[in-house]
């Protein structure tokens, strides 16, 4: 059922319908606090929609209720963000990382079932969590499925990743220290978790080369040319997301690990999108081309994981 921007007004503002055509073709000027109740009916910034130049940003939080989380409603929300940009006819998400990107994770069963029991252990302290060691067995067929249905999204969306070789570190550290800290008993669990994340770096190595996203299995050779991967030594750098469509850009920023806060702010926007341009002009392109910085990128990463596995009993 479809509702006119008439009654929607009507609505809001608990005025006739006569009163709201008179303050949609202008002839009523809205008072401040109606402009109040539709920025937040529609999620706007009054100072944008005013062109205020406040020097704020407003950004909107998308937080998961700690000891609370649904996680499935989490992904889930991620995926509704993947389908409004894909829905654009010109689209490109520029990811700049200083981690496993997050929609990797769903590459391999059990290094997103660690680190789902990760994420709900010890960042959202899920009462469901606080007493549990680890098991593949956490990570439920509805949770398998909608992170497959992320993956395949983010797929098919054209993509710039901008890495350094610090990405694995994080994902070391949290697996050796649950390791030390008895969360993880079986060494087996702790070994297969490794050789998944080996497996998701050696396939991203596969993505670059091809110059396309592709999932386990499947022909590159079949696939559109839409990832570009770079090589960025020249700063850490942090997890922010820039997504470009022909009508607008959408910055993402990360944090507290699983959470992120967003804006559609023209400026903010566009200084992000141009910082990321200027760090690309610093930073080395390998994916179809530079075979031996390719070589090099990805032998770095992958030693830092098989000087880990060496040291398991």
């Amino acid at each position: 059922m479809q509702v006119s921007m008439v009654d929607t007004i009507s609505e809001i503002l608990h005025v006739s319908s006569d009163s709201a055509y008179r303050r949609i073709r202008g002839e009523t000027p809205l008072v401040l606090e109606e402009a109040r109740q539709l920025c937040n009916h529609f999620h706007l910034s009054l100072d944008q929609l005013l062109d205020v130049q406040s020097g704020y940003t407003l950004f909107q939080a998308d937080r998961g209720h700690h000891r609370e989380l649904n996680f499935q409603k989490y992904l889930e929300g991620i995926l509704n963000r993947l389908k409004q940009v894909n829905g654009f006819m010109r689209k490109e998400i520029i990811y700049l990382t200083k981690d496993l990107p997050f929609f990797y994770n769903f590459f391999s069963e059990p290094l997103f079932a660690f680190h789902y029991f990760f994420w709900m252990k010890s960042i959202v302290r899920h009462p469901d969590f606080e007493n549990k060691h680890f098991s593949m067995e956490f990570l439920t067929p509805e949770l398998k499925q909608m992170g497959s249905e992320i993956l395949r999204l983010y797929n098919v969306i054209p993509s710039t990743e901008i890495w350094n070789t610090e990405c694995v570190n994080s994902i070391i550290f949290q697996l050796e220290y649950y390791r030390e800290a008895g969360y993880i008993a079986s060494g087996a669990d702790v070994k297969k978790i490794y050789e998944s994340l080996e497996s998701v770096i050696y396939h991203l190595k596969d993505q670059a080369e091809n110059g396309c996203k592709f999932m386990p299995g499947e022909n590159p050779q079949n696939k559109k040319n839409n990832y570009r991967f770079f090589y960025n030594r020249a700063t850490l750098g942090d997890n922010t997301l820039v997504a470009v469509t022909e009508q607008v850009k959408t910055v993402f920023i990360n944090y507290d690990v699983i959470n992120y806060m967003s804006t559609r702010d023209e400026k903010f926007c566009n200084d992000i999108y141009d910082d990321l341009q200027a760090l690309m002009r610093r930073s080395t392109l390998i994916s179809e081309t530079s075979e031996k910085q390719r070589n090099i990128f990805f032998g770095i990463m992958l030693s830092k994981i098989e000087d880990r596995k060496k040291h398991l009993v």
